[in-house]
Order: structure tokens, then sequence, then C-alpha cells
């Protein structure tokens, strides 16, 4: 079979089953034992939204692509991650899935959200024509960073999700910006916020059509940071960094992949990183009048997959979820801690003000440069990704 073409049936025959080790086994932040808490690891990876390619969805733009194979992998990858957060925000980190087993309201909407057609928040349609505003063409690879940008800039219509979103560029997260971002006055959309919300839903505290202005409010933060971790195999200097970004309760995991083949990771053991693979074609699937969707092929139900570590692109998106202020001050003290890591490089820094360098928050440089070959061939869109290269 080639890879492309591989059903979801005779994938989940494919992969080898998860190893009896001593390592601690970690999962967006939580932790298991292989030997002895193996079902629960595989609930857990089974309960994560999976997105990959799908064939037969209405044409992108009306008269585009019905498929996302061979490009989409990227996009399907900024789904999941970002899917995380929508769970964490709506239904909780420690929600599972269960084949068989009637779900919320909520985790329909979550899954709505990115279903494959136009007027959903997050779909395949609206993520690849908001790129052609960053300047990729429809079928066209996104890197980590542009995959970042689009969803950053379609979360602003998801008034049912409510969140703020930050991109932090040159390896810096400044605390401030994010503070100001997140405690922004808010007002609430009405019923027409999400589609087939109810009238008596109620956002984040508040009834649904209230005006909120009081500035101690905390909108749930997404908080994604481009990296490039070296030139082009990742400095093993990262690696412990790396891993520790996994044990962070706030994990949403980290986007990336190996050349021209993108991999949503979602945790690590030992020296392999645990991840969801978006290259398997499905067919579209289409929700009924009440919403529903039949929703089985939209969670992994075989052992998740491996790769060593070592064999990552350096060119990453790592994400977190911060659901209050709380959840983002323990995120920063967790990040200071990296710090003091023996034998082990940040990734990026944290600083409470910006930077008298900085040109201003969230300045876009997404032109590409085709003048750069080599980076060009390296990974994805990777020649128009201004990142600073980290190095000893």
């Amino acid at each position: 079979f080639s890879p492309a073409t591989l059903t979801y049936d005779t994938l989940r025959f494919e992969y080898e089953d998860f190893p009896e080790t001593k390592e601690p086994v970690w999962i967006l932040g939580r932790t298991y034992s292989a030997v002895t808490e193996k079902e629960a690891i595989l609930l857990d990876v089974t309960s994560r939204l999976w997105f990959t390619y799908r064939r037969n969805f209405p044409a992108i733009g009306g008269t585009g692509p019905t498929s996302d194979t061979g490009w989409g992998c990227m996009l399907r990858c900024g789904q999941m991650i970002f899917a995380q957060a929508l769970v964490c925000r709506h239904l909780g980190r420690d929600w599972r899935w269960v084949k068989g087993e009637m779900q919320t309201d909520e985790y329909f909407s979550v899954l709505n959200a990115f279903s494959d057609k136009k007027d959903s928040y997050y779909s395949i349609h609206q993520i690849a024509q908001m790129g052609v505003g960053e300047g990729k063409s429809i079928g066209q690879w996104y890197g980590p960073n542009t995959v970042a940008q689009v969803l950053k800039k379609l979360a602003a219509f998801d008034t049912w999700s409510a969140l703020a979103v930050h991109i932090a560029m040159d390896n810096t997260v400044v605390m401030e910006e994010i503070r100001r971002l997140c405690k922004a006055s808010v007002s609430w959309a009405g019923a027409a916020a999400f589609p087939g919300a109810g009238p008596d839903l109620v956002y984040n505290g508040y009834p649904d059509g209230a005006e909120v202005t009081d500035r101690s409010l905390w909108k749930p933060l997404v908080l994604l940071i481009p990296l490039r971790l070296g030139l082009t195999d990742i400095n093993e200097a990262y690696i412990e960094t790396l891993k520790h970004c996994f044990m962070m309760p706030q994990s949403l995991g980290v986007i990336g992949g190996k050349p021209n083949s993108a991999h949503y990771f979602i945790g690590y053991v030992g020296e392999e990183l645990v991840y969801l693979d978006p290259h398997t074609t499905q067919p579209a699937v289409d929700a009924s009048d009440s919403g529903c969707i039949p929703d089985e092929s939209f969670h992994c139900q075989h052992p998740p997959c491996r790769m060593s570590i070592a064999e990552l692109d350096p060119s990453i998106a790592v994400g977190f979820f911060c659901n209050t202020e709380e959840d983002f001050n323990d995120w920063c003290q967790q990040v200071r801690k990296l710090s003091l890591l023996r034998g082990a490089l940040p990734m990026f820094e944290l600083v409470e003000h910006q930077p008298s360098h900085f040109s201003s928050p969230d300045v876009l440089n997404l032109t590409p440069d085709s003048s750069d070959a080599d980076r060009l061939e390296r990974f994805f869109d990777s020649e128009d990704e201004d990142f600073e290269i980290l190095s000893l």
C-alpha cells in the first residue's frame, strides 16, 4: 500500500504495540506506567481528536480540491493541536472518549468546529482559504508557523470558545503581552455564536448575551511558540527541554515532523516521541440533522506511532493551554525551572516586558524567500518562517 491510500481499517493492524518499559510515559501532562497502565495510556491517546486526510468533501472555495491527500498533513496537525485546546476548554483534560458511549452536546460542538465544510470554524476549507491571505495557495504545504498564524485568525470568529490566542515570535514569550491579551474586556455574542447553540448556554460562567467588561476576567489562553531548534537536525541540547514541555499539565503537544511529513506529537517515552499521524485517507463524514457526527474515525484506536526524538525536524511549534490566570502563572514558574536543567538549553525565553529590539507584538513576516533553495526543500514552508536560529 502507498501511505497516502492506506485506509483506517488496514492501518489498525500495522502498528506495533506499546513497549513494556520501566521508563515513564508522558502524554500531554499526564504520566503513566507502560507496564501497569497500558490500557489507560491507550484510552488517553484514543480520546484525542485525530484528524487525517479526507476525500470527497465539498470542494474548497466551491471549485477547489475535494481531498487534501498529499498536501494537508500540517493543516490536519494544526487542527489536532487546536482541537486539544477546545477539548480542554469545553470538556476538560480528564475527559475520555469510549467507543459506543453517548457523548455530550459540547463534544459534538467541538467536533463540528473541525468538520470538512466551509462554515465550520477550523475546517480544512477555512484553514486553506485563510492561508491564501498569508501567501499560501490552496493545496500548498504549510509550516508550523503558518498554520499557527492562520488558526489564530480563525479563532477570532469562534465566540463560543472565546479563546485568547498568542503566537510568541522570536523565541520569546512576553508575559505582559499575554496578560494584556487575556484580560481584555469581552463582549459575548448571542445565540448565533455557534451553530446549534441553545438559548440557555452559559459562556465562561456568564449567561448568553451578557456584556462582560470586568478586566479581572481571564480569557482561556492558547499559546503557540514556533521554534527552529537547529539548522538541518535538532540540536541535542534541546531534547531534555522538549521532553519537559510534554510533562507540563498545560501541554497541548507539538506540531512538526520529518521533512515533508507532519505529525502531531502528544508525548514521549524514553528517547521516542509519541504521535498521531494524519497520513491516512478516510472518506469525508457528514453530520446528521441533529448535529451528531459518526465519530469513530476521529479517534485513533490502534497503538500510537513512535519515532526517535533525534529524527525530529528542527522546525516545530509547541502549544500550551492556560484556562485560568493561575494556570498561566504556574506555567511561567515551570518554564523558569527549565533554565536550571543541567546540560539542557531553553528552547525559548520568558520575559516580563517586551524587549526594546522588538518591532511590535505579533508582527508577521511570512513573505516567501525562494532564493534559499536548501531551506525550501527541507521542511514544509520553512522558507517563510522567520525564526532566529538557536544554537549553543
